[in-house]
């Protein structure tokens, strides 16, 4: 079997954003790491803005400092794209309303749902609650209500609530006119 002809490429690979961005996680000033790893603030500087490559043994010594694989600096970001529309639809119950997962179905940190909800459509007539820790919903277009156990919300268009997740819930949309709205899950509620 015959090896593909790979040509080299001179474009640079931007790795400084990463390197700061590693800094900063770490809680450290440019100072710092130039005193840990013996390079001056202004090279560091430059590394982190991309206008100079740090040779292979500052790099190895930078992400020692940093306590990051220099793989990491290099790798793709894992992406997830979901066009309007084209997210798989769901169902968590419920009357009149279509969901959809905007989030990769293999997302664990966090689950965002699209939910249009037809006038006067309402959740379980039980409460219910969602394996996650939070649960946020935000109201796009229309108006709901969010129902907890002692408490009642009137959310209307650019409205925001945040509860605890395994908080027992229903909602209606009270209405004649359709409701849009985005259900966030951190992490993600367990299957």
């Amino acid at each position: 079997m015959k090896a593909l002809p790979v040509e080299p490429s001179n474009a640079p690979v931007a790795i400084g954003s990463r390197i700061r961005a590693a800094r900063q996680a770490q809680r450290l000033t440019i100072e710092q790491v130039a005193d840990a790893t013996g390079l001056t603030k202004g090279f560091l500087s430059r590394v982190e803005r991309d206008l100079t490559s740090p040779s292979v043994a500052s790099l190895v010594t930078l992400c020692q400092v940093l306590s990051v694989q220099i793989g990491e600096l290099f790798a793709a970001p894992e992406t997830h794209l979901t066009r309007r529309d084209d997210g798989p639809r769901i169902s968590l119950g419920g009357e009149g309303i279509v969901e959809r997962l905007l989030t990769a179905r293999s997302e664990r940190r966090v689950q965002v749902l699209q939910a249009s909800i037809e006038p006067r459509g309402r959740g379980e007539s039980e409460l219910y609650a969602v394996d996650c820790d939070v649960d946020v919903l935000h109201v796009v277009k229309g108006r709901i209500r969010l129902i907890l156990t002692n408490d009642e919300y009137e959310l209307e268009q650019g409205d925001t609530l945040s509860f605890p997740g395994r908080e027992p819930h229903t909602w209606v949309n009270p209405t004649d006119e359709p409701v849009e709205v985005l259900w966030i899950l951190v992490p993600a509620a367990s299957r």
